[in-house]
């Protein structure tokens, strides 16, 4: 490839402490405000669950329109077709994604499909000169991360990652409080997501393909393997195939904003524990319940995931906590506070949100196309990969077992069966992007 991985992750640490970190941001309707533009036409892959969200987020500004829709499974694509024509929105439909980016009507493109696809269809779209708006995590394998990024600059795309808190104020003044030095030294790091809502996965049997779906299309570069409806839609990421649990879904988004608060770039060596714990019988591969401790010079972050509970630190069922000695701040979606060490600090009380962290997302991706200017962007390619590559190395220390440390100047781990999973294996005919 043309930069090394070492080039890479440097890359990748320099947007993760510059981007989106004490900028002001403009409120939807101010950015709205200016003389109309030339319409950006959208095109949205994977249409059923965050592909379609982000897709509604983005036609709310009125610079963009959608002109096309594509998804392996009809009967999702017939729906959210009519559900647009309802609207007074026409547009063209496509099974096959490269049909959809071959067209001479789409500017933009929204990637929502699972994640072992992401990697092909953003280097395609790229390469066919759409920008892209691409559902977190970036990558499924940190080799596929690489190639995204490499992607991007090749053809020099506007790309942003769908890790849309860092559109969102309240986290940023969270980032702005840490960076102040109020807490004091900052000894430990926690990011969490306990998902009550995530109950288990019935063992189900391999069966026909639904009437109206392509499966090889739906497979891509995944391993060849009967239908099972336990693999596909929504739970296709409890499967090492497709995905990478709770680390790569909600660790993405909560550790981003742990690296963000500390400046933290690459980890000197990751731990892992945990199993099926809550469900040791059910139809899922990744755990359950998850452990994953990150060690940096002078202070651990710590991540913590639990399927079917919701009973998180702090009282809430997600989140991050910067812990100092005066004191510890406590993000979430929701709002951030602080709880004081008694005597050391005053109380913070809780900060809530103001905003609508999705649609200022899809707002900032608009602006960065109409302006060309990638540094607009609040999570560029480069930071949808760094968070997902240290998420990735999360997962990588579970599967081997083993307390893992990353090689900067060999590119890879202290152990064998680590560096086999640096890269995803690639199936049917399909191999990874190289630039």
């Amino acid at each position: 490839m043309k930069n090394t991985r070492r080039d890479f992750i440097r890359t990748s640490a320099a947007f993760t402490a510059a981007v989106g970190i004490g900028t002001t941001i403009p409120s939807a309707f101010s950015m709205m405000a200016e003389q109309p533009k030339k319409k950006i036409r959208i095109g949205a892959i994977g249409i059923k669950g965050m592909g379609w969200a982000d897709l509604n987020a983005i036609l709310k500004h009125p610079d963009a329109e959608c002109t096309a829709l594509c998804d392996v499974d009809k009967n999702v694509l017939d729906k959210r077709i009519k559900e647009l024509a309802d609207k007074g929105i026409k547009v063209k439909g496509y099974g096959n994604y490269k049909d959809l980016l071959a067209s001479n009507k789409v500017d933009a493109v929204v990637i929502g499909t699972p994640d072992h696809w992401h990697c092909l269809q953003m280097a395609d779209a790229c390469a066919a000169g759409k920008d892209i708006y691409v559902e977190k995590p970036l990558g499924n394998s940190i080799a596929e991360c690489e190639a995204m990024v490499n992607a991007a600059q090749k053809y020099d795309r506007i790309v942003q990652v769908g890790q849309w808190q860092r559109s969102q104020k309240h986290f940023r003044d969270a980032v702005d409080f840490v960076h102040s030095g109020k807490l004091g030294k900052i000894r430990l790091v926690k990011a969490w997501a306990y998902q009550g809502w995530m109950k288990s996965i019935p063992v189900k049997p391999d069966g026909p393909v639904p009437e109206g779906v392509d499966y090889a299309g739906w497979l891509g570069p995944a391993e060849k393997r009967p239908f099972n409806p336990n693999r596909f839609h929504f739970d296709f990421r409890w499967f090492w195939d497709y995905a990478g649990g709770l680390m790569t879904d909600w660790g993405v988004h909560m550790l981003d904003y742990a690296l963000i608060g500390m400046k933290a770039t690459t980890p000197k060596s990751v731990m892992a524990s945990g199993g099926k714990f809550a469900y040791p019988d059910d139809a899922a591969e990744t755990p359950d319940t998850l452990t994953t401790v990150f060690e940096f010079d002078d202070f651990n972050v710590q991540w913590e995931h639990a399927n079917g509970i919701d009973g998180g630190p702090y009282g809430r069922n997600h989140g991050v906590a910067f812990i100092g000695n005066k004191g510890t701040l406590v993000l979430n979606r929701d709002g951030w506070e602080v709880i004081p060490e008694e005597g050391r600090m005053e109380a913070v009380p809780l900060q809530k949100k103001v905003d609508d962290g999705l649609e200022l997302h899809a707002v900032n991706f608009i602006e960065a196309i109409q302006k060309r200017d990638k540094s607009l962007l609040n999570c560029p390619v480069e930071a949808g990969a760094h968070i997902a590559v240290f998420s990735q190395m999360g997962n990588i220390a579970y599967r081997t077992g083993k307390k893992i440390y990353w090689d900067d100047a060999k590119k890879s781990f202290n152990d064998t069966n680590a560096d086999k999973l640096i890269a995803a294996s690639y199936h049917n005919g399909y191999t990874i992007p190289s630039f």
